[in-house]
């Protein structure tokens, strides 16, 4: 019981530590591996992970500043989470990075399309408003796609024992 509690809060700190620093290091705009963490998260530990990972990041939101669309970012990060125990294949979880990409690309941009004065209400404004999220929907898949292969590299070297048959 202390074990898993100790897990726990290791693994609450250790997403807290990883999303702070990749929040604050300077990168282009959405270019973080955020996204892949909350995936490969749930993957890891399991679906009891999710609550860390969100917590994880309204931690660094407190530094960062919180704002009116959270809910869509944190419900975008739930539900990219939630899909994660579908992924069970390099190839399955590499798509899983494409498709997390894109439920917060679709997921975000609705939040900032309904509840900001940005655009118009109205159809032309929505399609407006992922328009113009395209760029930053590029840099988000980037981001994903790239941590996303450094884990499956992980995984596959761990697999295989690889690094005892280098050092031999």
């Amino acid at each position: 019981m202390k074990n898993k509690i100790k897990e726990r809060i290791f693994l609450f700190i250790s997403f807290c530590i990883i999303i702070l620093f990749f929040r604050y290091i300077p990168h282009p705009p959405n270019f973080t591996p955020v996204i892949a963490l909350s995936m490969y998260g749930s993957i890891f530990f399991g679906l009891s992970s999710i609550p860390f990972i969100i917590l994880a990041f309204a931690v660094s939101d407190m530094f960062i500043g919180f704002h009116s669309l959270l809910i869509w970012t944190w419900g975008s990060l739930l539900l990219i989470g939630l899909t994660s125990k579908y992924y069970k294949s390099f190839l399955s979880r590499i798509l899983g990075c494409f498709l997390s990409a894109l439920i917060f690309y679709v997921i975000t941009n609705f939040g900032v399309w309904l509840f900001s004065s940005f655009y118009e209400k109205s159809f032309q404004g929505l399609i407006e408003c992922y328009t113009l999220a395209i760029p930053f929907f590029g840099n988000t898949i980037l981001g994903t796609m790239i941590l996303g292969l450094l884990l499956e590299t992980t995984f596959l070297i761990k697999k295989n024992n690889l690094l005892k048959q280098i050092i031999k």
